[in-house]
């Protein structure tokens, strides 16, 4: 307990990191200055159990609300387009923080469905390193974030379209290869078991799929799963590779075992009727 509470001091000793209220800017930014953003401390807050009825929780929420469009997404930068990923990133949060049955999010949920890509995935239409033929697929990172929202939902296991993004993520495990205009891919770094869970991971991703029916009876999600557990030590979590500006926290403390990521794996064998 008393960890968490150091972990807890240390984020809201950051809260003006980007010169505005709740690890914003100024101008109600909600994406900048990673880890240190509004939304990955929104994330970092819950996974430490501080309370939701907070002054800072309940700020982050609102600031994140304020940056919801009319038609559902979620402009987290100043200036530029509105890509899946940002919108995924943002109603995330809301979710971890407990917002997911909000009314307000319901056009969210179906501008995500409704802008899905015919691979199955979620695709950011900004190709940063030229046009390869791998930038005609989707990107895997956003699509996990975003099946990471939908479990929230009464839409997980339900909509034939989320069953589409899951195929389409279980076909990466087997490719590996760098995928969408963000090069995502599977190499060494992605079997490195990272927490929180922020980013493309072995941990993050079979935690978000062992949340769906068709992964779970998959082979190739048993297979990602067994690397994972391989890597558990008497069902324990070590974490292989936090941001480096966490890497002292206690929640994920560099080739420590972490009592948080432990937690959440736990979650995955419960979900897959392992233990």
């Amino acid at each position: 307990m008393e960890s968490r509470v150091e972990d807890i001091q240390r984020i809201l000793a950051k809260q003006h990191v980007n010169g505005g209220e709740f690890w914003a800017t100024p101008e109600g930014i909600i994406e900048k200055g990673s880890p240190y953003s509004t939304l990955e401390c929104g994330i970092m807050l819950h996974e430490l159990q501080y309370n939701p009825q907070s002054k800072e929780v309940k700020g982050i929420v609102d600031l994140i609300f304020k940056n919801m469009k009319d038609d559902g997404r979620f402009k987290v930068f100043k200036s530029g387009a509105i890509y899946p990923c940002h919108t995924a990133n943002a109603v995330k949060t809301l979710c971890y923080l407990g917002y997911s049955e909000d009314k307000r999010l319901e056009k969210t949920y179906s501008h995500l469905l409704a802008t899905q890509h015919t691979d199955g995935g979620w695709r950011c239409n900004s190709c940063k390193f030229g046009k390869g033929p791998e930038t005609a697929f989707s990107n895997p990172g956003p699509t996990l974030t975003v099946l990471d929202v939908f479990r929230f939902t009464p839409y997980a296991n339900k909509e034939e379209n989320l069953d589409k993004a899951v195929e389409f993520l279980l076909r990466h495990w087997e490719t590996r290869t760098p995928l969408g205009p963000c090069h995502y891919g599977i190499g060494k770094l992605f079997m490195k078991i990272e927490y929180p869970m922020f980013r493309y991971n072995i941990f993050y991703y079979v935690y978000v799929l062992s949340f769906y029916d068709k992964a779970k009876k998959d082979p190739r999600f048993r297979e990602s799963f067994e690397v994972l557990r391989g890597k558990a030590i008497e069902n324990e979590i070590k974490v292989e590779n936090p941001n480096k500006k966490l890497e002292s926290y206690n929640m994920c403390r560099k080739m420590r075992i972490s009592e948080l990521a432990t937690k959440r794996y736990i979650e995955i064998l419960k979900n897959i009727d392992a233990l």
